[in-house]
């Protein structure tokens, strides 16, 4: 996994033009949870995703939900989520490659200098739940307790190539 992203990453907005990585991190950190839309295990996870993110939407950080799929497919898998988060498509997966991910979905937190500062890989309950602490310690926020109930079990994720 990289520790570093490039500043030449592009990402589009699923409503909106695509801008480089550090345009999105001019006055914000970001939060993404990377999902796969043609995968059953994104799908296991979108809600949790959705609730880990909205717990940190007030705070000082920029959170999103960035999907290995264009715009149309991105909006289709996400539903009522694509309106309630700010929502990246990412059809080449140029941020997955970039970031160095083997397995989605996967959470990763970038500062505005583009250094990586937490990313776990699948779905790894105490480890979202590590980045969410540190995340709240951060942006002087509270953080969510993971799992809860509902949330589905550990998994380790699919290939992020694809």
């Amino acid at each position: 996994m990289a520790n570093q992203v490039s500043q030449d990453v592009e990402l589009a907005a699923v409503e909106g033009d695509a801008r480089k990585l550090s345009e999105w991190l001019t006055t914000f950190q970001l939060v993404t949870v990377v999902l796969d839309p043609y995968t059953a295990e994104s799908a296991w996870i979108l809600e949790t995703a959705g609730r880990f993110l909205t717990n940190f939407r007030g705070a000082d950080c920029r959170v999103s939900l960035t999907v290995t799929a264009d715009a149309t497919d991105a909006r289709k898998f996400l539903g009522p989520w694509a309106d309630e988060l700010l929502a990246f498509a990412d059809p080449d997966r140029v941020l997955v490659r970039a970031l160095g991910l083997e397995r989605l979905p996967a959470l990763v937190h970038i500062r505005q200098d583009l250094t990586v500062v937490g990313a776990s890989e699948g779905w790894d309950p105490p480890a979202w739940e590590d980045i969410g602490r540190n995340l709240g310690k951060v942006m002087s926020w509270s953080h969510p307790e993971l799992p809860q109930r509902g949330d589905p079990g550990p998994f380790e994720g699919t290939r992020a190539a694809g």
